[in-house]
């Protein structure tokens, strides 16, 4: 990973905290492109707005990642699982999981949703995780998206990154996400 900046996006340096404007879908494959980048595992929520770009930054971490072939966003299934070959050809399961249309956070106890928090080297990526953050563990990862109000510049994206204290004990630097 090279550690070119992109044009225009600004940023705000810190190794537990990066505030970032995103000014493209290219901003965004390349924030994704850093995220799987992290010898990450643990959970990441990721919250927003509707249309604020989680899932599309979602699709472009797990490509990122390895993933080939389509990526389906999860809100009607609860949870996408995906088994991404590393190039040292161990698996990295990768479960992203869209909470919007969860009712009761005790409907993840029937499914099985703490098997995937307390698999292995696992990164389960979860938006709307705040419909079950009473049930959830802390994640290791925070990241908030908002869509830009000013009417000339519609497509930027305010993204803000922060690491839990699980973050931080795993070694994560977000000095890494530059853009």
């Amino acid at each position: 990973m090279n550690n070119q900046t992109i044009e225009g996006a600004a940023v705000n340096d810190g190794k537990n905290l990066q505030t970032l404007t995103l000014h493209s879908e290219a901003e965004t494959q390349a924030l994704a492109q850093r995220l799987a980048a992290l010898p990450l595992s643990g959970s990441v929520w990721l919250a927003g707005d509707l249309g604020a770009g989680k899932t599309t930054l979602t699709r472009y971490w797990l490509q990122a990642l390895g993933h080939i072939g389509a990526v389906k966003s999860p809100t009607y299934t609860l949870v996408e699982p995906y088994s991404i070959e590393q190039k040292d050809g161990s698996i990295k399961p990768v479960y992203h999981a869209d909470l919007y249309r969860l009712q009761d956070p005790e409907e993840l106890s029937f499914i099985g949703f703490d098997e995937y928090l307390d698999e292995d080297n696992a990164l389960v990526i979860i938006e709307w995780a705040s419909r079950a953050d009473s049930y959830l563990p802390s994640p290791a990862m925070f990241i908030d998206m908002t869509q830009s109000n000013s009417d000339d510049d519609k497509k930027s994206r305010h993204v803000v990154i922060r690491l839990s204290k699980s973050g931080q004990a795993q070694g994560l630097d977000l000095t890494s996400l530059k853009i």
